[in-house]
């Protein structure tokens, strides 16, 4: 019998053992997850079966479905959680933020089914175009972007290689893809994506003392929705928390007159049916050289995405990132076909589910129904944008905290060893460089904060880890 010694360096051993393999790029985090005959099926969707657990204990697995009146509730969270994102970036650019509501919610069912409902996930508007589209359009930043059929020509393109490059996925495996971006890396680029977007957000509530406190307030009520509540009420703590402090907003500047009072104007001009106006594509070379190269942002980002959903469920999501990004680049292309923005998979709906414990991919396929609906109906798109800034800004800052500490989950459920160099290096440096929004340009491409950091973490790794980690991978298969 062996002593109680013996057993822990054989435990150690082990733990330095895996950890070796996945520096290395082998995916032993998929191996580990139990084989569930329901998803690893066979066949292009898993078969779907009702949840039968406690919603206050038990997470809800990816092919499992609730109730209909509990699948439209959080639903609908989820369309709350990405609209404010979804929103800010076609206005950041100059495009209708109606039409880029409607081609998310599109884009997000077409998601649903290339992938075959086995990724969890929203998409919309990603920021990662924000910089390359100023710059091709030269726009000024405020009302409608003239020269927005130029831009759609290069984001068209980037989908179009994104796509490609999810085939090459499919056909050969994420292999060569981890072993670029193994969990060190994908854990800070999971974190940057959270922390990088956090100075926007503080900013754009700090305006004044007023907005500050109900930024502050809506930070609580979310949180308390989170922490006191129970069963369906905390799995809908972002769309509870957002409604309280909407009322509380509105008694405050409406009737007590702090403030700036809601302006429902708009909503009372609006109709109710409505198609947007749509946009067709021009094909520059100058504008695809600048804005394609995105197509490897999106990879890398969406590569944390998915691992941090694969921590999330313990489900083998890995053998159909392929799908993922081979559907999230034709999303983006029949997006920008239409005159809507290039899309990613939504960190803000990731975090939703890191909280609510609810990872069923029907309900993303409400969420984007109803996103549908809203981009169809003018009047339900204008009482969504009475939601004031203040309060999307304090819902940011837990949306974007939870991203961030998914980031460090990642590092945690991979066990990575902080006590080598080589990893405190690369955490380190693309932690700062997203953070602080470090950005360097490659001829007229701007990286951006998270393209930059992203970069550096690719790098460090592949100068620090891949010559050592292979020699101890190695090891740990010949033993």
């Amino acid at each position: 019998m062996p002593s109680q010694k013996d057993h822990s360096s054989h435990l150690e051993n082990s733990a330095q053992d895996q950890n070796a393999l996945e520096a290395a790029g082998i995916d032993t985090a998929a191996i580990q997850y139990p084989h569930d005959p329901d998803f690893d099926n066979g066949r292009w969707f898993p078969t779907w079966k009702p949840y039968k657990g406690d919603l206050d204990r038990d997470p809800v697995g990816i092919n499992e479905y609730l109730p209909p009146a509990k699948s439209v509730l959080l639903g609908v969270q989820h369309t709350f959680a990405m609209f404010g994102a979804t929103v800010l970036a076609p206005l950041l650019m100059g495009f209708d933020p109606n039409l880029a509501i409607l081609m998310s919610g599109i884009c997000t069912v077409m998601f649903f089914m290339i992938t075959g409902g086995r990724m969890p996930s929203y998409l919309g508007s990603s920021f990662a175009f924000i910089g390359p589209v100023i710059a091709v359009t030269a726009y000024a930043g405020a009302g409608f972007n003239a020269n927005l059929n130029v831009a759609l020509g290069g984001i068209m393109a980037c989908g179009i290689i994104y796509a490609l490059i999810g085939l090459l996925v499919m056909k050969t495996g994420t292999g060569w893809i981890e072993r670029l971006m193994p969990p060190i890396v994908t854990g800070a680029i999971v974190m940057i994506i959270g922390l990088n977007l956090a100075p926007v957000t503080i900013q754009g509530v700090s305006a004044n003392q007023f907005d500050a406190w109900m930024a502050t307030l809506t930070v609580l009520l979310i949180s308390g929705v989170a922490v006191f509540t129970r069963g369906m009420l905390r799995r809908l703590l972002l769309l509870v928390g957002l409604i309280l402090s909407y009322v509380a907003y509105f008694v405050m500047t409406n009737i007590m007159g702090f403030g700036t009072a809601i302006d429902f104007s708009s909503v009372a001009a609006a109709s109710w049916i409505g198609l947007p106006t749509i946009h067709t594509p021009s094909f520059e070379m100058s504008a695809i050289i600048l804005i394609a190269p995105v197509a490897f942002i999106l990879v890398a980002e969406n590569l944390g995405h998915f691992k941090a959903v694969e921590g999330m469920t313990k489900a083998r999501v890995t053998p159909y990132m392929g799908r993922a990004f081979f559907a999230d680049g034709v999303a983006t292309t029949f997006s920008a076909g239409f005159g809507g923005t290039g899309v990613t998979t939504y960190a803000e709906n990731i975090g939703v589910m890191a909280v609510t414990k609810v990872y069923s991919t029907t309900i993303f396929v409400v969420a984007g129904l109803v996103a549908i609906m809203l981009g169809l109906s003018p009047k339900f798109g204008a009482i969504i944008q009475t939601i004031p800034a203040a309060l999307l800004g304090g819902a940011s800052i837990v949306v974007f905290g939870l991203i961030a500490i998914a980031g460090a989950k990642i590092w945690i459920d991979n066990r990575i060893d902080f006590s080598k160099n080589s990893n405190l290096i690369i955490a380190a440096v693309t932690v700062i460089m997203g953070t602080g929004n470090f950005s360097l340009h490659l001829g007229g491409f701007d990286l951006g904060g998270i393209g930059t950091a992203t970069l550096a973490a690719i790098v460090l790794n592949a100068l620090f880890n891949q010559g050592s980690e292979a020699k101890e991978a190695n090891k740990a298969l010949a033993k």
